[in-house]
């Protein structure tokens, strides 16, 4: 696989992985820890070397299991992890980018991913109540003690992302996005392309929808966040099945899965995008891979491009409650 750079030289895989799914998200893991850990293990080997966790993913386990996984292969990865919830007892309650609580998570999370440094450290979701001045502030002062090297956003909007900059660089910003979700051409991207920013969206796969494999007669156990989507209710999640069917034809016709088109056309719409899907299978790293060996034509771009809007989309892509926490 080819690599790819975000703002300020950080130099990843074209294509990385996603890692929350392993402890949380998406029903109860049918694998052991140690098929987790092979899961993990296999990435280098077709070419992903880029790897997203967080402390809230579990809480704490998450990064627990890259870092027994990859420990032993620290010098082949790249690590992403994130601060920005207050979690007690086990549980996130809130937000909390107080300056002292990003130093205490960057401590932490160094410990569990067994390395000296984090490679790209994410606010997961702005704070209101903390100037994101001060956040970067302190992201700075922690790439001055060799603690991290980069500093990320995740879901911020413009306007946040610019004032951060101008206080320390900012080297990519996560947020969803997707042949279903657009949301982030409209100022998010521009932004980042003035700036020399790198953008890594999550979800490249609609959480698992534009892979053609969740349909109506899905059934979703109560720890998946889908159950939970208005997007995935059974009356949108019908609607929305065109907008798949539309991709599924395309890539048969191409000789490739629909998961590939939907990331091929993520990597084609600017050089310095990087989609993380998540997965539990080695079958599936392997495949999300080779989706940077699918290329598409200007006419097929265009047509993608207007899928969107063309046929819509039905539902939020979250419920209002972690809506209230994105493109702040």
């Amino acid at each position: 696989m080819h690599t790819r750079k975000l703002g300020q030289g950080l130099e990843v895989s074209a294509i990385g992985l996603g890692v929350m799914g392993l402890s949380q998200g998406y029903g109860p893991n049918p694998g052991t820890r140690e098929d987790m850990i092979a899961v993990l293990r296999s990435g280098p080997d077709a070419g992903v070397t880029f790897y997203d966790t967080a402390e809230v993913y579990g809480p704490y386990v998450n990064e627990e299991l890259v870092g027994e996984a990859l420990g032993p292969i620290r010098d082949r990865v790249v690590f992403a992890t994130k601060f920005g919830w207050d979690i007690r007892d086990g549980r996130r309650v809130g937000l909390d980018s107080r300056p002292d609580r990003i130093r205490r998570v960057a401590e932490e999370s160094l410990k569990r991913l067994r390395t000296d440094v984090i490679d790209l450290f994410y606010q997961h979701r702005v704070d209101p109540h903390v100037p994101i001045e001060d956040v970067a502030g302190t992201v700075g002062e922690l790439v001055a003690e060799g603690k991290v090297k980069h500093f990320g956003l995740s879901e911020a909007s413009a306007a946040t992302i610019r004032k951060a900059h101008a206080v320390h660089p900012v080297t990519a910003v996560q947020s969803e996005y997707s042949l279903w979700t657009r949301d982030p051409e409209a100022e998010v991207l521009p932004t980042l392309a003035e700036l020399g920013i790198g953008f890594v969206p999550f979800s490249p796969l609609g959480k698992g929808f534009l892979t053609g494999t969740v349909d109506t007669s899905t059934r979703f156990e109560e720890s998946d966040i889908r159950k939970r989507i208005p997007r995935f209710e059974a009356e949108n999640l019908a609607a929305n099945q065109a907008l798949v069917g539309h991709v599924k034809v395309l890539a048969e016709a191409k000789g490739a899965s629909t998961g590939q088109i939907a990331l091929a056309w993520l990597l084609a719409q600017h050089p310095w995008i990087v989609p993380i899907p998540g997965t539990r299978q080695t079958s599936r790293i392997q495949e999300n891979a080779a989706a940077t060996a699918v290329a598409l034509s200007a006419d097929e771009m265009a047509d993608l491009d207007g899928l969107a809007q063309r046929i819509g989309v039905r539902g939020d892509r979250y419920n209002a409650q972690h809506l209230a926490y994105v493109n702040r």
